[in-house]
């Protein structure tokens, strides 16, 4: 994704800088690129008003649009992370309650052997739900990053964008008042 971004966007910032801003609306009708739609939002705010705020807030909506589909399953990285420290947790508890209830109503040879079963059990629901939730918290970091690095190539991208625009609305300006 962040690729097909990065390469979107050197497209767009071609067109922009040829003035070509029909080419940069068609190119977001037919891409599924969030790039070429956020960087169209505010091409087509520019034509229609050069208010730098205007243009700004049109890609903002762009990159809240874009955004949804890049976050809608991170979340369930760290949920699934913290059931499985919570069902080892639940397992720990479940097998120390059998460890004492065992031994409270065990005779005495057996205790010892019904103990240590019992909180081996216990101890091995522990590891499992850790060997189960640390890789998912690694992986939900990872995932959390890359995605925070596409959002920030969004709004990096917006900030470029904005200053190719304004240049051109500076010059426009400038032959204007040489007339």
């Amino acid at each position: 994704a962040a690729l097909a971004n990065r390469k979107a966007f050197d497209t767009v910032i071609g067109m922009l800088r040829k003035k070509d801003y029909k080419a940069v609306v068609e190119q977001a009708r037919k891409s599924k690129i969030p790039m070429y739609r956020i960087v169209a939002s505010g091409v087509v705010k520019f034509t229609n008003s050069s208010r730098r705020d205007d243009i700004e807030y049109a890609m903002e909506e762009g990159v809240m649009e874009a955004l949804p589909p890049l976050e809608k399953r991170t979340q369930y990285l760290a949920t699934l992370a913290n059931i499985a420290t919570l069902l080892g947790l639940l397992g720990t508890i479940i097998g120390l309650i059998a460890a004492f209830t065992a031994v409270a109503n065990a005779a005495p040879a057996e205790k010892a052997s019904m103990l240590s079963s019992s909180i081996s059990v216990a101890m091995n629901t522990t590891a499992f739900g850790l060997i189960s939730a640390i890789p998912l918290l690694l992986f939900h970091a990872v995932l959390q990053t890359k995605t925070t690095e596409i959002v920030d190539s969004f709004e990096m991208a917006g900030v470029k964008v904005m200053n190719i625009l304004s240049e051109v609305s500076a010059s426009a300006k400038t032959r204007e008042t040489d007339k």
